[in-house]
């Protein structure tokens, strides 16, 4: 039995479109909660960590849009982040008790931001965010980390999961455990021993660890949902 299907869309974003691709439950009028994703710096929608993670929120019921942002301008990546999620929330086909932003890396930056701004406009717009591999601070420069986290000090509702690997030389882990501390927002955070910042461990199948994220991930928004 399929569990669900996936369909390519573009999404305007000004005078251009964002490419995209929507993993669709196969109960689709069953479907309440919507989940978007955005890649990092390098990249696209296709990096095998979003397509598989994809492919598990959609097979539990979860409608999944994933889409290709590139450029390195942290606003520009925000503003097209914008632009995907007001296209979710206006799908007919549809109508969301929540949503959920998730991104990897850069990715995750951008939707951190935004969910400050969206919940700073509209309280609980977002019920929750998913930072993959969150860059909170440049390699070797774990001062930098401040700035990287001002958007995150500044929710106020929505809950955030953070996956990261414990060999990330983006994210020291008693930096990120430190925020966490201090955010005003319930956070949750998994780490996967001995990862990089890829979230690739030596001497584990890429499979496996892909199972362990994509569950804790999974678990971590049908219980939010």
């Amino acid at each position: 039995m399929t569990l669900f299907h996936e369909d390519k869309v573009k999404i305007p974003f000004g005078s251009k479109h964002l490419d995209a691709t929507l993993s669709i439950p196969a109960k689709a009028s069953d479907v309440k909660s919507a989940v978007v994703l955005t890649h990092g710096a390098g990249g696209d929608m296709n990096f095998r960590h979003l397509v598989s993670l994809a492919e598990v929120l959609a097979s539990t019921g979860l409608l999944c849009l994933r889409f290709t942002c590139k450029g390195l301008n942290l606003v520009y990546r925000v503003k097209a982040y914008n632009a995907v999620v007001e296209y979710v929330q206006n799908l007919k086909t549809f109508t969301f008790k929540n949503i959920f932003l998730g991104g990897r890396s850069m990715g995750a930056r951008a939707a951190a931001a935004l969910v400050r701004r969206l919940t700073e406009e509209a309280g609980d717009a977002v019920q929750g965010l998913v930072c993959l591999s969150f860059p909170l601070h440049p390699p070797g420069r774990t001062r930098d980390h401040r700035k990287r986290s001002e958007d995150l000090l500044r929710l106020t509702h929505t809950p955030v999961l953070f996956v990261s690997g414990t060999a990330d030389e983006m994210c020291q882990r008693d930096l990120l455990e430190d925020l966490t501390k201090k955010m005003n927002v319930p956070t949750a955070v998994h780490w996967t021993e001995g990862a990089s910042h890829g979230l690739a461990v030596r001497g584990r199948p890429e499979e496996e660890v892909l199972e362990e994220v994509n569950s804790r991930i999974s678990a971590w928004i049908l219980e939010h949902a």
